[in-house]
């Protein structure tokens, strides 16, 4: 009997529109001989699943069930791509946890964290190889931000809201003077912002995922980007960054990354498959941990997708992988 499964996506940011073009990938390659798909749409107030001649089921809350007609649906499990609130940030996943429903993501706690780049960075930084960027982060837009950040901080710097995903809100600031639309631009989007020293280095992006109670690391991809750094243009549109898979790194500096990609996993207690962006820093080669993505894109352009053919898996047989978790965890 086939599994049904809650496709969902939406959401109240900004990253609403990756989420809607991320969860139409998926529609499309989920394996309809084990599943039938309902896409639920999350949005302030309004949850619901569209129906083909375009009417809007409402989501009955109580157990997360829909009702066609006379027949109500309630699900088997969840496939989250939901990307930022509340899919990301571990308000949707404690939703679930309190009514039993299984999903594809990291638990609530996990979730929370790691979307608090700051946070995050303070657990992972005693992982031996592992290094973060001297940073600041700032809880509140006030006229002594500036002065603190040039006492304590190298420029250039990103400055980036703490919470946020997709590079929205994010900038790169070589001189003095951009300090404070940069600031600006970041606490637009967030109540708290993070301010890091520009690591020079190699970008990369690296795909991880835990099925049948092994961690597997897929082939980083290598962010090579015309821009002056990987923003939210150069993530979504084709033609502006190019992307190596696998990147161009020597046997030991893959088998360091790894090591390194495998304990941060385990670290911050993951489920499902994430991505880990990074630097490998050209004079010295060391790992710079940048942040980790719990609901990492599957878009058209997307780099899970790329990683997990380049191990020579069909994206098809991947989500069945972490949709398999489950129910192996039952």
């Amino acid at each position: 009997m086939k599994k049904r499964i809650a496709l969902v996506t939406g959401g109240f940011t900004g990253e609403s529109v990756i989420s809607l073009k991320s969860a139409a990938v998926v529609d499309a390659i989920l394996d309809r001989d084990r599943y039938d798909v309902f896409k639920i749409l999350i949005y302030p107030g309004n949850w619901y699943h569209p129906t083909e001649s375009g009417e809007q089921i409402p989501v009955d809350l109580n157990d997360f069930s829909i009702t066609i007609g006379d027949e109500k649906t309630t699900f088997d499990g969840v496939f989250n791509i939901l990307h930022g609130s509340p899919g990301e940030d571990g308000k949707l996943a404690g939703y679930f946890d309190m009514i039993g429903l299984p999903y594809t993501t990291c638990d609530a706690l996990t979730s929370a964290i790691t979307m608090n780049k700051g946070y995050t960075k303070a657990i992972v930084q005693d992982i031996p190889e592992l290094f973060v960027a001297r940073s600041v982060q700032l809880f509140e837009q006030t006229p002594e931000n500036e002065t603190r950040i040039l006492k304590e901080l190298r420029l250039p710097l990103f400055i980036k809201p703490n919470n946020g995903g997709s590079s929205i809100g994010m900038s790169k600031v070589k001189d003095p003077s951009e300090l404070s639309e940069a600031l600006e631009k970041a606490f637009a989007e967030d109540k708290q912002v993070l301010v890091e020293e520009f690591i020079s280095g190699r970008e990369f992006s690296i795909g991880v995922f835990k099925s049948r109670g092994e961690i597997t690391v897929l082939p980083a991809t290598e962010i090579v980007s015309s821009k002056e750094f990987f923003d939210f243009e150069a993530k979504y549109q084709p033609g502006i960054t190019e992307e190596i898979t696998p990147g161009r790194m020597s046997e030991e500096e893959v088998a360091r990354v790894n090591r390194i990609i495998e304990q941060v996993y385990q670290k911050l207690n993951c489920k499902g498959a994430v991505r880990i962006d990074y630097f490998l820093e050209y004079e010295t080669g060391k790992f710079y941990f940048v942040e980790i993505n719990t609901v990492p894109g599957q878009t058209e352009t997307s780099l899970i997708s790329q990683q997990v053919r380049a191990i020579g898996m069909e994206v098809k047989d991947f989500y069945n992988l972490l949709l398999d978790e489950l129910w192996d965890e039952d």
